[in-house]
């Protein structure tokens, strides 16, 4: 062997380690939507805190987010008043609950930024009832006749037991609701996925939830839906948000992308899919 041939393979090995590492080196800083990790090499965890009442589609939504940007999120689903309740103790980046109160109340607080603050869908509260409607309930009114059990979201926990609350009211129902309360004949719900459970098992006759739950595979076949005159109705909207706890760990840039991911056009059209009307409309 040639005594300058260790020299040349030196040489060569060299050049590759220096080529390979300006090349990652180049797509590092020019492909910013995969950077997943921080500068002591861990992958980055988004935690999403999102109303119960909107799994369907938010985990479709997540799954498609971290396919493009090779990003884990980690979602908690709940009431809104849950997930409220959690926010306030220093948890999760991105906020999604049932209904823009919430929204108002984190941005009173401190706990979300107002920029980042965007509206997505309409959430639109329904009746619904078993598909024979064996009480032949037909409006609010009929809701409250005595002689069978209805449920109702729990207005401390959950965003469509707040609306229904104030339907009731909005419409002069309210004593009447009382009354039926008195007789044992409401069931209270934590989340509006317990109303559904309760109504499609035969524990209650009727109840109030959102119209998009019609799309759920537990509903198909199972429940038909009233609708509620718009001039009686109270129509709520979806809202996201950045939280004060992203930008505080680093994760800032990452959760305005998820925001803006399920407020994008391709984002409603999962929204659409599972039954939400976009909030434009």
């Amino acid at each position: 062997m040639n005594k300058t041939t260790p020299i040349i393979l030196v040489a060569m090995i060299i050049g590759a380690i220096i080529s390979v590492a300006y090349y990652e080196t180049h797509i590092a800083s020019t492909n910013t939507t995969t950077k997943t990790t921080n500068t002591l090499g861990k992958t980055i965890e988004l935690y999403v805190l999102s109303g119960a009442g909107l799994m369907k589609p938010m985990n479709e939504l997540i799954q498609q987010f971290q396919q493009k940007y090779h990003v884990k999120v980690i979602v908690d689903y709940g009431g809104s008043g849950e997930i409220f309740a959690k926010l306030k103790t220093g948890e999760g980046d991105v906020f999604v609950p049932g209904s823009y109160y919430y929204a108002v109340q984190a941005i009173k607080d401190g706990f979300i930024i107002q920029s980042t603050l965007v509206n997505i869908t309409k959430h639109i509260p329904v009746i619904a009832v078993p598909i024979n409607n064996p009480e032949g309930i037909h409006s609010l009114k009929d809701l409250l006749k005595p002689g069978f059990k209805i449920a109702i979201g729990d207005p401390k926990a959950c965003a469509i037991g707040k609306v229904a609350y104030k339907i009731f009211k909005k419409n002069g129902l309210w004593s009447k609701f009382e009354e039926k309360m008195k007789r044992g004949e409401v069931v209270l719900a934590p989340t509006v996925n317990q109303l559904l459970l309760y109504l499609v098992t035969g524990q209650v006759k009727a109840a109030i939830i959102w119209e998009d739950l019609v799309t759920w595979s537990q509903a198909h076949g199972k429940i038909k839906i009233i609708e509620i005159p718009a001039s009686q109705n109270i129509i709520k909207t979806i809202p996201a948000a950045v939280t004060i706890y992203a930008e505080r760990n680093g994760k800032l840039k990452i959760a305005e992308e998820f925001v803006q991911y399920i407020s994008s056009d391709e984002g409603l059209k999962i929204w659409e899919k599972w039954g939400f009307k976009p909030w434009h409309s």
